[in-house]
């Protein structure tokens, strides 16, 4: 098992990517903590893994706030006893407000996507310190990479944000032998935030663009944060991985 004797958090691991990346941790032997707002679907995604023989519960975090965060990473080491992995996945699109410009919509993306990322690493590099080092995986988006029609700026904004912070975390903690790198999904099925990346008519336009010609699966870019994660990107760090069909390509 890739990950055996490792112990994870995830936030934003009720559903989507989040959820499918759980399920895959644990599979591959990690001892998983599932974190988000959502109470309720997260109890269940830990409820399913446990049902496979796996590893997991449920700690309610809202990735905004620092207090929360606080007591997520110390309820994850008071259960375990240390911290190895970090996946900082909680966000929210920014296809579902019309004005682009709205400040309110980009006070909300960057408070999520980006301070959430921040937050996150700043409470888990201290555990993996301690557990002589480890590895930190943020999402970002193909988003953060390019411009785009139909978005707020916050979301792109956002994810670029946690691209290059990301960086910045893997030059000044790479010392302390972490490693940190992004995954950048591009199509994916829609989210419970989305709006008109939702619309199958937006969706199509967008598809023309994917080289391969089909959307991604939430776990294909599991799949990504896997390996990212393991031992075998052992000399990868500060690395973007685009699980993208090839759209940044084009």
């Amino acid at each position: 098992m890739r990950l055996a004797g490792k112990v994870a958090i995830i936030s934003g691991a009720a559903s989507g990517m989040g959820a499918a990346t759980a399920r895959r941790f644990a599979a591959e032997g990690a001892k998983v903590v599932v974190a988000d707002l959502l109470d309720a679907e997260g109890e269940a995604v830990v409820t399913a893994i446990r049902a496979t023989g796996g590893e997991a519960r449920f700690v309610h975090l809202d990735v905004t706030e620092e207090a929360s965060w606080r007591a997520a990473v110390a309820a994850t080491v008071a259960a375990y006893g240390r911290l190895d992995i970090g996946v900082n996945n909680a966000g929210i699109s920014g296809s579902k407000v019309t004005d682009t410009m709205e400040t309110e919509a980009w006070n909300r993306l960057m408070g999520v996507n980006a301070t959430g990322v921040f937050l996150g690493m700043k409470f888990e590099i201290p555990e993996l310190r301690k557990s002589g080092g480890g590895a930190i995986v943020n999402l970002s988006s193909i988003s953060g990479n390019t411009g785009q029609n139909q978005i707020h700026l916050g979301y792109n904004a956002s994810k670029g944000a946690v691209r290059i912070m990301s960086k910045s975390a893997a030059v000044q903690f790479g010392k302390d032998n972490i490693r940190v790198n992004t995954v950048h999904p591009g199509l994916m099925p829609p989210m419970r935030t989305s709006g008109a990346t939702a619309d199958p008519v937006v969706r199509a336009k967008m598809l023309k663009r994917v080289p391969l010609g089909r959307t991604g699966e939430v776990d294909e870019v599991a799949n990504a944060i896997l390996f990212l994660a393991s031992d075998e990107a052992s000399y990868v760090t500060g690395a973007e991985l685009y699980v993208d069909g090839g759209y940044l390509a084009g």
